[in-house]
């Protein structure tokens, strides 16, 4: 099997840009031309001629350019291109004509596209329109964001069939304007692609990338789906934003091309299953909007052209650039002796520009009539529930390079350590009784661009974590971002609930819409969409990422009704809604039913973690002893036993495993006690006077004198 050695090249930088928003035109001549479209509206189409970057047409509009595709003729070949920037779709020729300006009226931004033939699929973030010749023929509304859109190739399923990838974890599978069926997968996907551009040999196979950083083909059937295969995030690489199959490997099968929000590009060949196999992986800095594949310089050469949030254009190619003529000296072609002169000589005129722009800027700051603006920069964020870990990755990106970041939170959380983040952090001191539990500054490296931070909540405790970013400009200036920690932050969506689980149940009832206990919920509970769903009665289940336990929640109007295997849930949840319904001055008349069979199962559920954790605590303290004694002895380990051998083997491993998950120990301890404390609050009981028995007994920990105690407390 061929060995994958490919080599970055830049084309072009162009403004900020979105997810999908570039392309490889189809073959005409001996190599393919590129377009790709801003924020700043603009819309670049280019190629490359002797190693140098020509400008085949520039079309500009008022608006951010949300999604770039490719359209034509069912059976022919993709070469009209199609752009969106608020509610208007524009489609251009392969040399620039603009053939169509249609305008959606729509009430939302278009944020995706598909066009098969004559038929147009435009998306809002809730609202799906089917037009075809520009008349609108369908219509669905969802309940959740809608991330993508595609459609199965008319010429092989008779027809159009819309697949909408949704942010509740589901692919909407639509009949005209009627839901046909749901599809679940594992995260929330934000990305979908024909299999092998065409769906495979019955047309109905689709990739699909989601924000959590899987990746899995499935089959769309006419009444159920099928699930071919899902790549699980093992690397811990970023979300995935953009995918193509391109036979990169030049075996003759097409490969599977992933584009991530942390810059990673991987390639995977297929196996004799058609089972992924991972071949290739490239680590940039900044995230990768688009990734697909072509001959763009040399016809001879593949290549992975990718775009990136700043606006990179660049190319992963096949080509080799630099040849060694002998051990002191490297001999370059003429193309790229020429690009490095050019590109120097380009260098002296941006320098030079900048020289004068800022003097100028000096000129006009010193005089009194001179007002200084502020500059506004954007701002590529995310923050998201990573399942793995249990913990929050925190994304900040700018197109500028970033200077320092400040992270301060009113309510109690840790930072985690991240290998690929090479900024200083340093904490401050801060004082708890005002609200502040985090002050922590992170000091940038020259020239970057992206900052990731894993951030760990406590459930039970909520409350606003602000990031304050300040990038590499003048003058200086900081924008504020604030994100929301909520009561149940560790809780993502779920498509299942096991009903032989002991369950507590929660009901309340009282004076409220069904928009008013929706919000209550949003304020209570992540991934839930901002508007409550249609319908008299409502129902979401939720799993927590970081014990496995369980949580219903069925709600209409006056009435809601909570079951959960974990007393904790159900007591933050009474407390949380009880005060926003005070806060309304809608008074709830609360219920609830507590099954003592709740508590060994949820301790049983704690019970892996926490004798995992305190082996971990034990290897690492034997460690330290271990390490102060060869500090004073010689290193000869013969007479020491195997399990001490074994330790000072599996150090590093044991560090590297320490370092991720600090404080982890303790989190389970505050579980446990909250656990505790919850049981016989619900009894009327207060028992936080027993808690120092509770925490020696986890000193010397065993699980079923740990139920007793919880049992034979009252």
């Amino acid at each position: 099997m061929m060995e994958l050695d490919l080599t970055r090249v830049d084309y072009l930088q162009v403004g900020t840009t979105c997810p999908k928003t570039m392309q490889v035109l189809p073959l005409t001549n001996k190599t393919q031309k590129i377009v790709v479209g801003d924020n700043d509206g603009t819309l670049h189409c280019f190629g490359l001629r002797k190693g140098q970057v020509q400008i085949v047409f520039k079309a500009e509009k008022s608006h951010q350019l949300t999604r770039v595709v490719l359209g034509g003729q069912v059976s022919a070949a993709r070469d009209r291109i199609f752009t969106t920037n608020g509610a208007e779709v524009n489609a251009y020729t392969k040399k620039g004509k603009n053939f169509l300006t249609f305008d959606t009226s729509m009430a939302e931004p278009v944020q995706s596209l598909y066009v098969e033939g004559s038929d147009l699929l435009a998306c809002g973030n809730f609202v799906f329109n089917h037009y075809r010749d520009c008349k609108d023929i369908h219509y669905y509304l969802s309940s959740d964001k809608i991330n993508d859109v595609l459609c199965l190739p008319s010429e092989k399923r008779n027809g159009i069939t819309p697949i909408l990838a949704c942010q509740d974890r589901v692919l909407r599978v639509l009949q005209g304007s009627e839901l046909l069926y749901e599809a679940e997968v594992a995260g929330p996907p934000v990305v979908l692609e024909l299999f092998g551009k065409t769906g495979g040999e019955e047309g109905n196979e689709i990739l699909y990338g989601t924000s959590d950083g899987r990746v899995g083909l499935m089959q769309i059937g006419a009444l159920i789906p099928s699930h071919r295969w899902e790549l699980p995030n093992t690397r811990r690489g970023g979300g995935v934003l953009c995918l193509d199959s391109y036979d990169i490997t030049a075996d003759g099968v097409l490969d599977l091309l992933v584009g991530r929000d942390d810059g990673q590009v991987e390639v995977y060949s297929y196996d004799g299953a058609d089972e992924p196999v991972f071949r290739y992986n490239y680590s940039g800095s900044e995230s990768v909007t688009s990734v697909k594949g072509g001959h763009v310089a040399t016809a001879s050469f593949d290549e992975i052209i990718c775009s990136t949030y700043a606006g990179w254009v660049f190319a992963l190619t096949t080509e080799h650039l630099v040849k060694e003529a002998g051990p002191q000296h490297v001999a370059m072609d003429a193309i790229a002796v020429a690009k490095i002169s050019n590109l120097k000589s380009e260098l002296d005129g941006l320098q030079k520009k900048v020289s004068d722009e800022r003097e100028k800027y000096h000129q006009t700051a010193t005089s009194k009539t001179a007002v200084s603006a502020v500059p506004l920069f954007p701002i590529n964020d995310k923050f998201v529930l990573d399942k793995d870990d249990a913990s929050y990755t925190l994304s900040i990106e700018l197109q500028s390079p970033i200077d320092n970041v400040l992270l301060q939170s009113d309510v109690p959380v840790d930072l985690l350590d991240i290998e690929k983040n090479s900024a200083v952090v340093s904490y401050s001191a801060c004082n708890p009784e005002e609200g502040n539990f985090l002050l922590a500054t992170y000091r940038c490296q020259a020239n970057t661009t992206r900052l990731e931070v894993k951030i760990r909540s406590i459930e039970g405790q909520y409350g606003t974590l602000q990031v304050y970013i300040t990038p590499r400009i003048q003058p200086k200036t900081c924008q504020v971002k604030q994100y929301p920690i909520k009561p149940l932050s560790l809780h993502q969506r779920a498509h299942v609930f096991d009903e032989n689980r002991p369950h507590n149940t929660l009901t309340l009832k009282g004076q409220f819409s069904m928009a008013e206990i929706h919000s209550w919920l949003c304020f209570c509970l992540p991934e839930l969409p901002e508007r409550a769903p249609a319908g008299e009665t409502t129902n979401f289940q939720f799993a927590s990422t970081f014990l496995d336990t369980q949580l219903d929640c069925t709600y209409r109007k006056g009435e809601a009704v909570f079951r959960s295997d974990n007393i904790s849930t159900i007591s933050i949840l009474k407390d949380v809604l009880s005060k926003e319904g005070t806060k309304k001055k809608i008074r709830l008349d609360i219920s609830y039913e507590i099954n003592d069979e709740s508590i060994p199962h949820t301790l049983r559920l704690i019970h892996p973690r926490l004798e995992q954790q305190l082996l971990l605590a034990k290897k690492i303290k034997i460690w330290k002893a271990l390490y102060a004694e060869l500090q004073v002895n010689e290193p000869d380990l013969s007479f020491m036993a195997s399990e001490y051998q074994e330790i000072l083997a599996e150090a590093e491993e044991l560090k590297a495993e320490f370092k991720r998950q600090p404080c982890h120990l303790e989190r389970l301890y505050g579980m446990i006690t909250d656990l505790y404390i919850d049981k016989y609050k619900f009894k009327g009981q207060n028992v936080k006077s027993k808690v120092p028995a509770l925490l020696e007994l986890l000193d010397v920990y065993e699980l079923d004198s740990l139920i007793l105690f919880f049992e034979n407390s009252a």
